[in-house]
């Protein structure tokens, strides 16, 4: 009996899991995630790079705030470094006009949102914007709802490159529905535009969204904290346990979203955001920093810059990496890449240092295996090994390398 109860849960929890199947649905009105007419837009083949503004400056933006923050993003080097969006979230709206096109508050965006993304355009960068699938934004804001196809129109002839598409003042909503309804009208603007689905993961994106987005949120907001709940926020490490075990939806055109970074925002620090952003690495997540860049410091220039670890990030083979073992606070995690390398991250969570190991044989390499060593903070080569790797991991720590045959 004990046998068949756990087979007879197991197969209710998959049943729960799966998505609809066209057996169990009305034939004539597929959901979008199963028409078979509907394919991927092609566009993010690797986790987006950019700044969106609401990690730090919330409703207080302005034109003159996102100028500058792209002329950073160009002068600092994060623009050499790979981040290629400017993103406005949310707060940029005025009222619709008397025929229900949206415009942009006067007083903060003075010259527009055109004459704003034309900038951002000439300094070699790209273009975001915010919008929701509600009738108001999050912050109050008039939302799309009912005007899906004029937003994506009006969008697209202001030059945007990228939507975040929120989830407030839904209702009672489908959000497959609402979500394709909204990538359609993008699409039928014939301008290529990534598609950032914010529903918190509330209704499991990754099962559905692979042909409607290039990118969904996972988790509830995130917060410039470690650990904890604050408010209808989660720190970076809950954040971190509520992504990993979706590593096997996410792929080139269609990525785990953890939410954006807040590496530079002072909650946490400088060791810690290694870590945040080493996370955000393996797992392969959108780089979205959420800094003022134009006052950002050494150390968290030195952090958002690490080429070598956006480019695990980056990789084309486009595998999200995951946690294959604990040791006590230690956590190993392994992210395979493309031709037969392997990125490690030694994580700890606890408050002391402690020495950390990994087997060739949890890697799929033979133990007999000789790879050489890179250390991505340390930029070096650590030379040649066999059988495992150690290393002593300072607390809320990393130490990450990338492992060659």
């Amino acid at each position: 009996m004990p046998l068949l109860r756990a087979a007879l849960l197991t197969l209710l929890l998959a049943l729960i899991a799966r998505p609809a199947l066209a057996d169990d649905i009305d034939p004539n009105r597929l959901p979008p995630s199963l028409d078979p007419a509907r394919h991927a837009n092609g566009l993010a083949l690797t986790p987006p790079m950019g700044w969106n503004s609401w990690n730090r400056f919330a409703c207080n933006i302005s034109e003159q705030t996102i100028r500058d923050t792209a002329d950073a993003m160009v002068s600092s080097g994060m623009k050499a470094a790979g981040y290629q969006y400017v993103v406005i979230d949310d707060c940029w709206h005025g009222a619709r006009d008397d025929k229900g096109f949206i415009t942009a508050n006067a007083k903060a965006f003075p010259h527009g949102i055109k004459a704003l993304a034309d900038y951002i355009h000439t300094r070699g960068l790209k273009f975001g914007i915010y919008s929701d699938a509600g009738s108001k934004t999050c912050g109050g804001r008039p939302g799309s709802q009912g005007h899906e196809f004029q937003d994506a129109q009006t969008y697209a002839g202001w030059g945007v490159d990228y939507l975040k598409y929120d989830w407030c003042s839904t209702g009672s909503r489908d959000s497959q529905e609402a979500y394709a309804l909204m990538a359609d009208a993008l699409r039928a603007t014939g301008r290529d535009i990534v598609f950032s689905l914010c529903e918190w993961g509330s209704t499991r994106p990754w099962l559905w969204a692979a042909k409607i987005g290039n990118l969904w949120r996972t988790t509830p907001d995130i917060t410039d904290k470690w650990s904890g709940k604050h408010g209808y926020a989660l720190g970076m490490t809950d954040i971190v346990d509520l992504n990993e075990p979706l590593w096997p939806f996410a792929g080139p055109g269609h990525w785990n979203d953890p939410d954006m970074l807040e590496v530079g925002n002072g909650g946490m620090t400088d060791t810690e955001y290694r870590s945040h952003f080493s996370l955000w690495a393996m797992m392969a997540a959108p780089l979205i920093a959420g800094n003022d860049i134009a006052a950002m410091t050494p150390g968290t220039a030195a952090i958002l810059m690490n080429r070598e670890v956006i480019a695990v990030d980056q990789d084309a083979l486009g595998r999200q990496g995951r946690r294959i073992s604990r040791q006590g606070d230690g956590e190993v995690w392994v992210r395979t890449l493309t031709d037969g390398r392997r990125a490690v991250l030694l994580f700890n969570r606890g408050d002391a240092p402690m020495r950390l190991s990994v087997d060739w044989s949890q890697l799929d390499y033979k133990p007999a295996a000789v790879l050489s060593v890179r250390d991505l903070w340390g930029h070096r080569d650590l030379g040649k090994m066999s059988k495992s790797w150690s290393a002593q991991v300072p607390a809320h720590g990393v130490s990450m390398v990338v492992l060659t045959p």
